[in-house]
């Protein structure tokens, strides 16, 4: 019965010089189930092109192949890969089994791409593999195989999906005379089993076992012989039997995404040093990233926590941002608050003061940049020094002890007092801050306020220290300080002028007033500010905005990089995987098959990249946290779950963009051009 016959085929080749060279020439062959045939020829003959047309790797002819009837010539693709995967077994002279497979996986690839159950998978390998006396060697993987062993996983490989056709390509070229006896021998078993069997060699021993030979002469088939006293070997247990107990596969069984994941890991694990160095040079991105946002949200909590500790709910502070308020503009401005809070049916109370033309006005408002502050002071040996306070703050009339939730202890600073931050204890050489509430201190202030200089020294007590260990803070009462710089004035007969106030203090009746007030006068009044705290966050907040958009740009730069690094590795990973790519394009598997095998791995890659970028960024947080803890007191970063998030999705989808266009070669080569690759 005629499983194979080929009818007036020609085949031509494209020289470089763009003329056409014809590998074969008329070739009109038929063969049948059962026969053991050998192709004989010199090189370049044309035997290898036979091949690759019976084998459906080439489809590129003309004349007609009939494959149980049908013209091959008239398969899509999906049919040439079913062809390949369910008719076609191939045997290979350099073997070509994926070295980062098991000699199981080796063998059940085929079924892999059918998308087999794994208990069929075990069951058939194994007893494939038992027969042909390879059961001990299951997990070994293909470098410690000797050459004999390796080319009978080949055929293990060739036979686990039962095919009609076994194409054997020099199949004991690379073995010895022993060895090639054996392989022989299960060939010819095959074949005696009724399967067709073709070989094509150079060697006259392999010829000798054949029943049919067929000689190739300059693309011609010169002699087709067959042997009259060929015997068949009486097989009394078929290496390939029919499966009963176990249920048929799928007829549209394909390659899962399980499977394709599997297959991405072994070759991932077998190259692991690369991938590991790949990993760790795309997470630098990603680390960078993560740390910055979590620098990022630490500050901003910090600030806020610090914004909300000396802010109060029930007082709306407003600054004039261009200048100071006159009497007029507070009577103005208040008139005006409150006809909008009777609109809203709420009321207001003013804090009254001594002055009654100024009962929302607490006098100057020192901008802390511009007061230099230094405190001389004695130590424990007597000797004095002194500290360069970098702000200084006054305590509003209205503050009580509930206003200075860090105040670690002692009390509100009155006349010749101050409240120093926790700093000064060390300088101050006492080991707790009780130590220090009453020691006598020396306060240099030097006031500029335009082309004027205010140089005020007072000896003064310490009432509280205020836990802060960033700076050196001090806050001195209201009254005192404003003491202070009338008693200077009238001591150096000067007028200071920008005296009036520039920024106003009012009481409310709690927190919804407040926040009425503070909507009212961002909506309606944008040359008013509210409080430095508020002031501050808000600079803080159109910092964080720059900032964001240098870390955008930083890590968009980085992660560009990253893309580029991954999508050259990957693309080498191709190169020296084509002839893989030859092998299993060869047993069946489809272009969307090798796209998924590669798009998978530039996924895995991906998260990998992600868990080492997570793994660093906890490692350097937590370096950075015990530093500035053990330096600042507090440390600035918040290392939150959406960070990693953000980094793990990130890197899978730059890897699996970087693997689309390797992928997509993969799937494009040419399977005959990727077996010949060294």
């Amino acid at each position: 019965m005629k499983v194979l016959e080929l009818i007036n085929v020609n085949k031509d080749y494209k020289l470089a010089n763009k003329e056409n060279f014809r590998a074969l020439h008329d070739v009109n062959v038929a063969f049948e189930k059962g026969e053991l045939v050998s192709i004989i020829g010199e090189s370049g003959s044309g035997k290898s092109t036979l091949m690759n047309l019976i084998g459906g790797l080439d489809s590129s002819y003309d004349g007609i192949i009939n494959i149980d009837g049908k013209d091959l010539k008239s398969f899509k693709d999906k049919q040439l890969d079913d062809y390949r995967k369910k008719k076609i077994g191939f045997v290979f002279q350099s073997f070509n089994l994926i070295p980062h497979l098991s000699v199981l996986d080796n063998v059940t690839i085929g079924l892999t791409l059918s998308n087999e159950k794994e208990s069929v998978k075990l069951q058939k390998a194994t007893t494939l593999l038992t027969k042909l006396g390879l059961k001990d060697q299951i997990k070994k993987k293909p470098t410690q195989l000797s050459g004999g062993q390796k080319q009978r996983v080949a055929i293990a490989r060739a036979l686990i999906n039962d095919p009609d056709i076994i194409l054997a390509d020099e199949p004991t070229g690379a073995l010895d005379s022993g060895t090639t006896s054996q392989i022989l021998s299960i060939l010819k078993e095959i074949a005696d089993d009724g399967k067709l069997v073709i070989m094509v060699t150079h060697s006259e021993k392999v010829a000798s076992i054949s029943s049919r030979i067929v000689e190739i002469a300059d693309g011609r088939i010169v002699r087709d012989s067959k042997k009259k006293n060929y015997k068949k070997t009486q097989v009394h247990d078929k290496l390939v039997e029919e499966q009963t107990d176990i249920p048929q596969k799928k007829k549209e069984g394909h390659l899962s995404f399980f499977s394709a994941f599997r297959l991405s890991l072994h070759n991932m694990w077998a190259g692991k040093v690369k991938n590991l160095l790949m990993a760790f040079g795309v997470s630098i991105a990603l680390v960078s990233m993560i740390l910055m946002l979590s620098f990022g949200s630490g500050l901003t909590s910090y600030i806020s926590s610090m914004a909300d500790e000396y802010s109060r709910p029930d007082i709306v502070t407003i600054s004039n941002t261009k200048g100071t308020f006159s009497d007029e503009d507070i009577s103005s401005l208040v008139e005006e608050l409150n006809t909008h809070l009777k609109t809203q049916g709420n009321s207001f109370k003013i804090i009254n003061s001594n002055d009654e033309n100024k009962n929302l006005s607490y006098g100057i408002m020192l901008p802390p940049m511009q007061a230099l502050v230094n405190l001389t002071y004695t130590k424990t040996d007597g000797t004095t020094a002194s500290e360069p306070a970098m702000v200084t703050y006054t305590v509003p009339p209205y503050y009580d002890e509930k206003d200075f939730a860090s105040k670690e202890t002692g009390y509100l600073c009155g006349e010749d007092e101050i409240m120093v931050s926790s700093t000064i204890l060390k300088k101050l050489e006492v080991d707790n801050a009780d130590d220090a509430v009453g020691k006598e201190i020396t306060l240099n202030l030097t006031y500029t306020n335009g082309s004027t200089q205010i140089s005020i020294t007072k000896t003064v007590k310490i009432s509280a220290i205020i836990d802060n260990s960033m700076m050196t803070i001090l806050y001195v009462d209201y009254d005192y300080l404003n003491k202070c710089i009338k008693d200077y004035q009238e001591a150096n007969n000067l007028e200071i002028t920008g005296m009036q106030p520039s920024s106003l203090y009012i009481s409310t009746d709690g927190e919804n007033t407040t926040n009425l007030i503070n909507s009212y006068i961002k909506e309606n009044k944008p040359e008013l500010a509210g409080s430095v705290e508020e002031q501050l966050a808000g600079m803080f907040g159109e910092l964080m905005n720059t900032f964001s958009i240098a870390l955008t740009v930083i890590s968009g730069i980085a992660l560009f990089v990253a893309l580029i690094m991954i999508l050259v590795v990957l693309y080498m990973s191709v190169a020296e995987r084509t002839k893989e790519i030859g092998v299993l394009k060869s047993i069946g598997a489809r272009k969307k098959d090798i796209r998924l095998i590669f798009s998978s791995e530039s996924f895995l890659v991906g998260l990998l990249s992600g868990i080492v970028s997570i793994i660093l960024a906890l490692i350097f947080g937590g370096i950075f946290t015990i530093v500035f803890n053990s330096l600042l007191g507090f440390a600035p970063i918040s290392m939150e779950i959406q960070y990693f998030a953000i980094a793990l999705l990130i890197s899978v989808i730059i890897s699996v963009l970087a693997g689309l266009y390797p992928s997509s070669k993969a799937a494009k080569l040419d399977p005959v051009e990727s077996l010949r690759r060294e």
